[in-house]
């Protein structure tokens, strides 16, 4: 019988002794992984909850092999994240933007290579669903800030001043990212590399990525969930949602502000058959 496993992280705050003084406070994170997990559960996902300190590479990594070694082909994998999104520079050559796209969990960045890397021990013929509510900003604050209107700032983050926009969204200051990069740049530049060699050869997994926005936007936190993570659960709907996860894409989409529209990506090769299942199908 396929089986349904999913690993739910919320990270309102990381490590400051990690991340030279900063703390990355935010508001809803948590409550983006709870409500997640049950809407996992009630869909009949064995689930597991990772909050703020417990955020780990270590934690995260460890949730992420054993769910590899108990999933079997047909089974599904759902992942989600809540927390702030940064990004390093690509040393190998695979990002068109030259930069890597990060998680920012609680103790240090976590390329995306290295999520791609823990997905591909899956078994052939899992599923994989990942939804990051997070920033993966191509072109930073600094440069969002240029780009949009008071009324736009205003429309997303409810503020006119663009001096207010970090603290309302999930994207890891660009002066934080440059100070960690530089101080941490031989251990990431060799991360790369060796990530880099060992997926040659190697099948890419069959994952479907739906994320909070495109990599040159920024993602909006909130009181009680993230922008995007209240909009899918208003799509959902208590499971009332009809349609497969392309269609669950554009509802959510067309939900959402043009500042801060969700992208959905795929890696390998999902089935048709996967794609066009109600989403959370175990």
């Amino acid at each position: 019988m396929p089986n349904g496993l999913s690993i739910h992280i919320g990270l309102n705050s990381v490590d400051p002794a990690k991340y030279d003084g900063w703390d990355g406070q935010l508001n809803a994170c948590e409550n983006d992984a709870r409500d997640m997990a049950a809407l996992a559960r009630a869909n009949g996902f064995d689930e597991k909850v990772i909050l703020t300190p417990d955020g780990t590479v270590e934690n995260i990594t460890a949730a992420l092999r054993d769910a590899a070694g108990r999933l079997t082909a047909g089974g599904i994998l759902l992942f989600t994240y809540s927390g702030h999104g940064g990004q390093v520079d690509d040393t190998t050559g695979d990002e068109p933007d030259k930069l890597d796209e990060t998680l920012v969990f609680y103790d240090r960045m976590f390329l995306d290579d290295e999520l791609y890397a823990e997905f591909r021990r899956m078994p052939e013929g899992v599923r994989i669903v990942a939804l990051l509510d997070c920033c993966h900003s191509g072109s930073g604050i600094e440069s969002v800030q240029d780009m949009l209107t008071p009324e736009a700032l205003e429309s997303q983050f409810k503020t006119k001043d663009p001096a207010k926009v970090e603290a309302a969204s999930r994207l890891m200051p660009m002066f934080k990212q440059q100070e960690v990069l530089a101080r941490d740049r031989e251990f990431y530049t060799g991360l790369q590399r060796e990530l880099k060699n060992a997926r040659d050869g190697v099948r890419e997994p069959d994952a479907l990525l739906i994320a909070a926005c495109q990599d040159n936007q920024v993602a909006s936190d909130g009181d009680v969930n993230g922008l995007f993570t209240a909009h899918l659960l208003k799509v959902w709907d208590d499971g009332q949602f009809r349609g497969g996860y392309r269609t669950f894409h554009r509802a959510i989409q067309r939900r959402m502000p043009a500042i801060q529209s969700p992208n959905l990506y795929l890696t390998g090769a999902p089935a048709t058959s996967f794609l066009d299942q109600k989403p959370f199908t175990v």
